[in-house]
């Protein structure tokens, strides 16, 4: 049965006239600011980087036309076929512009650059239906995603525990999830589907329920990296795999082990500086004869653990600079001694203060881990 779709009216609120609608849209402060970056992902969207690296090459004149050709070429590419000739009908029309018909000494001139015009507007008013259709479907899909991600961060003895994730779109494909193992063991996973939207969300969803049923029962991070890549290769979406960084912490001793499986190097910051944990192994559900490597450490007391997706060095300004690791490290040897909270906080400032205007091009997600500092003996009195 259809789902209903809910109005204002249904709880007693007025539905706003166009007017007020209009009048609103024009008080918001970053009106310019907000158009000048649909501008720019119209511009990503669009054209591919050889496209842009061309138009980069060329001069100006040649590439305005070059711009616009292409530009009109990747949007009729983009649509369906009945769409795709009804918007070149529609180009015909407006480029005619009038069409004289005589009958005797009757002259009947007709209007075609309006009848394209409203074919345009057709063309508009058709994919419009459809954005709208699917962002309801997306929007039950985010509520999803939503329930499986943790809805508090852990408490686990000797460790300070703290993590935020942002998709870029409505659903995200990043995994962030805590596994409590038999009491003696805390698993944290942070993940990578290679993409964005819906499809990475699936295959995020499914990565998730994978670890949970399987970290359990491996006597070794090696052998659960060996599983979950098996189960991948059998299950997943074709052309798409994942990173994945698995650690597991033991209560009050500071050790932990852990699975980096071709995911960015998280890094450990203490009294010898930045330190990162490198990736010796592949992605999940890339090849089937990849090899996982189980890798141990103590963390000492005060010491942190950043790991992070490529959201975060590969957040892009508007000038299409990156964050990049650099950056990233330079940040990070500031945060020694900072709590987690406080830690991930001032890294979020400075990538959000980096993007300025720029919108995230990619899901961004952050756990930061923290050895808590032996609490002094109380003296006797």
């Amino acid at each position: 049965m259809p789902r209903r779709q809910a109005h204002p009216q249904d709880s007693g609120q007025q539905e706003p006239t166009f007017r007020q609608v209009v009048m609103g849209d024009l008080r918001q402060t970053d009106f310019p600011g907000s158009f000048r970056q649909d501008l720019r992902d119209l511009y990503r969207f669009y054209l591919s980087e050889e496209r842009r690296a061309e138009l980069a090459r060329m001069g100006t004149v040649r590439g305005i036309f070059w711009f616009w050709g292409w530009l009109f070429k990747s949007l009729m590419m983009k649509l369906s076929p009945p769409r795709r000739l009804t918007l070149l009908a529609a180009v015909i029309l407006v480029v005619m512009g009038e069409w004289q018909l005589r009958f005797g000494e009757m002259e009947l001139v007709v209007h075609l650059r309006m009848v394209g015009v409203l074919l345009v507007f057709v063309v508009l008013m058709l994919e419009l239906k459809d954005k709208l259709l699917a962002r309801d479907e997306i929007e039950v899909a985010r509520q999803v995603q939503l329930a499986l991600l943790p809805r508090r961060n852990p408490e686990w003895p000797g460790w300070a525990i703290w993590s935020h994730t942002q998709p870029a779109n409505d659903v995200g494909g990043d995994l962030i999830d805590f596994v409590e193992l038999d009491g003696t063991r805390l698993g944290v996973a942070l993940g990578d589907v290679a993409g964005k939207g819906l499809g990475a969300a699936l295959l995020m969803a499914k990565l998730q329920a994978t670890v949970r049923a399987v970290a359990p029962g491996c006597p070794s991070l090696a052998e659960l990296g060996q599983r979950l890549n098996a189960i991948l290769l059998r299950d997943g979406i074709h052309n798409r795999y994942a990173t994945m960084f698995y650690v597991e912490l033991e209560p009050d001793t500071g050790r932990l082990r852990f699975l980096n499986a071709g995911h960015n190097p998280p890094l450990v910051i203490g009294p010898a500086g930045v330190q990162e944990l490198r990736a010796p192994s592949l992605p999940l559900g890339m090849m089937s004869d990849a090899r996982y490597v189980q890798e141990d450490r103590i963390l000492a007391p005060g010491e942190l653990l950043i790991i992070y997706s490529d959201g975060v060095t590969e957040a892009a300004n508007v000038d299409d600079q990156e964050f990049g690791a650099g950056r990233l490290r330079d940040i990070a040897a500031s945060l020694r001694g900072s709590a987690p909270e406080e830690a991930g906080t001032r890294l979020l400032d400075h990538v959000r203060a980096f993007l300025g205007e720029a919108r995230p091009g990619d899901d961004l997600s952050l756990v930061i881990l923290a050895r808590l500092r032996d609490e002094p003996a109380t003296q006797p009195s």
